[in-house]
């Protein structure tokens, strides 16, 4: 009998992949529910996610609808995660539309929508929203905002897995499609359990965080941390997505929440299969893990620099006269190196401060963590630590060949060694991604110019690195306290592309361009 998976297929057949798409968007019709029980408890915007709502569900069924083949190939399950993550940003648009109709919002226009929308889904974090507080925007589409990244974090995909029996058969390979990097590890005999495991980890950390932000809240430790806001923080810091409902990001809170947030962004950027080997008995998986234990140096040499930096006043180019209290000017240092490098590395996105008056040194290092990425099994993306562990040590192992030629060196991780197949791929990967990084900042600056749009070359490069690497703020004109508002509509357009590929981490993307995929 055939696989439901088979290689060997001569075609792809694009009807179930859609309908395929289709099954997932009906039921990702349900989370619209969440925002509308809010536009009803407020009173604004009830129309909005109504008809949002039965929008979603007609588009699910339509889709669903297309007659599949029983027979589900590779070659389709790499179209059925594009499109999935398209189409879902296309619906996710909806409510951003109908609320922005009349208003003057910068949403209203579909472009800045789906660009808000992808921004979402993708994680990234980048926003349209010329003005972000509750007198523009109501309760239920600021919440919507953020619903969108806590279910693209762990993957639509994945989640789609976890509780559609459609999708129980092929699942490993859906996953893999959706984050084809370093394969996620199986943590239960069936695959669609371990992504019921991923998703109850990534819930159980949302909800922890959530009690513990509005318990600060409660302790008066954070006066302006409301139950609206511990929720909508908690929705955007596991998916390290950066979304805010408070226009000024992280900087908005007190130092006691910022301190709060860091570990769990850390935990957001580490693998996930880790907490879960850690929760049934076996935390010392977390020590020996070697990307784990990179990924905390990284951060811990970078906060170091920066930290010092900041604290002799080498870090910022504008410094007030007042000067703090030495242990106050240590913590202020130490707190916002920190909170800014994990947001950065982790692709998280938020900001405790305006980093874009630190001095150039220091915006160079944020530039160069912005390609590091989380781990493999997190919901950072970006490279990924993992991928450049692997590249250190080839190229460690080169310089010994060099000069030892007679000597056999296999690369090594977590004493197995790795395929050298697996290697030429990482830096396929990695030069495929520094290449389109390269060419989109040079496309952004030739489109600016071409409408008279002044921007430098490190808010260019800063975009298409945030975009690329769904990592959010950029500097100057689209720092952690501004928006990509001013950008041309084909720059935006571009960036939206570059969201949605970045996410998937470029290849099965780019795969649906190849004569090969589509040749029978």
């Amino acid at each position: 009998m055939a696989s439901k998976w088979s290689s060997s297929r001569l075609r792809v057949d694009w009807r179930t992949s859609i309908g395929l798409v289709g099954t997932v968007v009906k039921y990702l019709s349900a989370t619209l529910l969440i925002p509308l029980a809010v536009a009803l408890f407020y009173g604004r915007d009830v129309l909005t996610f109504a008809v949002a709502f039965v929008i979603t569900v007609i588009v699910g069924l339509a889709l669903e609808r297309v007659e599949p083949e029983p027979d589900l190939g590779t070659r389709e399950g790499f179209l059925m995660v594009a499109l999935t993550w398209l189409v879902v940003a296309l619906v996710g648009t909806v409510p951003y539309l109908l609320a922005g109709m009349g208003t003057g919002s910068t949403l209203a226009h579909p472009i800045n929508a789906l660009f808000e929308s992808m921004s979402g889904f993708t994680t990234t974090g980048a926003t349209m929203m010329g003005e972000i507080s509750f007198t523009q925007h109501s309760h239920a589409l600021l919440l919507w905002r953020q619903l969108t990244q806590w279910l693209g974090g762990m993957g639509i995909v994945v989640l789609a897995v976890a509780i559609l029996p459609e999708l129980s058969v092929g699942g490993a390979q859906l996953m893999d499609a959706e984050a084809p990097g370093p394969g996620i590890e199986k943590l239960t005999p069936r695959i669609a359990e371990t992504a019921r495991v991923l998703w109850l980890v990534y819930l159980g950390f949302t909800v922890l965080e959530m009690v513990l932000l509005y318990g600060l809240h409660l302790g008066g430790l954070a006066p302006n941390m409301e139950l609206f806001n511990a929720v909508s923080h908690a929705l955007t810091t596991l998916p390290t997505g950066g979304f805010s409902p408070e226009a000024r990001s992280i900087e908005a809170f007190s130092a006691a929440v910022q301190w709060l947030i860091i570990p769990f962004m850390i935990a957001a950027g580490a693998n996930f299969a880790l907490f879960w080997h850690a929760l049934t008995g076996n935390p010392e998986k977390l020590t020996e893990d070697t990307e784990f234990r990179s990924y905390v140096g990284v951060i811990g040499v970078l906060t170091a620099v920066i930290a010092g930096l900041l604290f002799t006043g080498a870090g910022i180019e504008t410094v007030t006269d007042a000067v703090p209290p030495i242990i106050g000017q240590i913590e202020d240092a130490l707190r916002h190196a920190l909170f800014n490098i994990v947001s950065i590395i982790t692709t998280t996105g938020y900001a405790n401060m305006d980093f874009t008056t630190w001095s150039a040194p220091a915006k160079t290092i944020l530039l160069f963590a912005m390609f590091i990425g989380g781990s493999a099994g997190s919901t950072g993306s970006a490279i990924k630590i993992i991928r450049w562990v692997v590249i250190v040590k080839s190229l460690r192992r080169e310089l010994f060949t060099t000069v030892h030629p007679e000597a056999v060196s296999p690369v090594r991780l977590a004493g197995r060694v790795i395929d050298e197949r697996a290697i030429r791929g990482i830096y396929a990967f990695t030069l495929l991604y520094i290449g389109l990084f390269a060419l989109a900042s040079l496309l952004i600056v030739i489109d600016s110019w071409r409408v008279g749009y002044t921007i430098s070359t490190l808010e260019a490069t800063s975009a298409i690195a945030s975009t690329l690497g769904n990592v959010g703020p950029g500097f100057g004109a689209v720092g952690p306290m501004n928006n990509y508002l001013a950008f041309p509509a084909s720059s935006k357009l571009l960036m939206t592309f570059l969201m949605w590929i970045g996410r998937l981490e470029i290849l099965p993307v780019l795969v649906l361009l190849t004569p090969s995929y589509w040749r029978t």
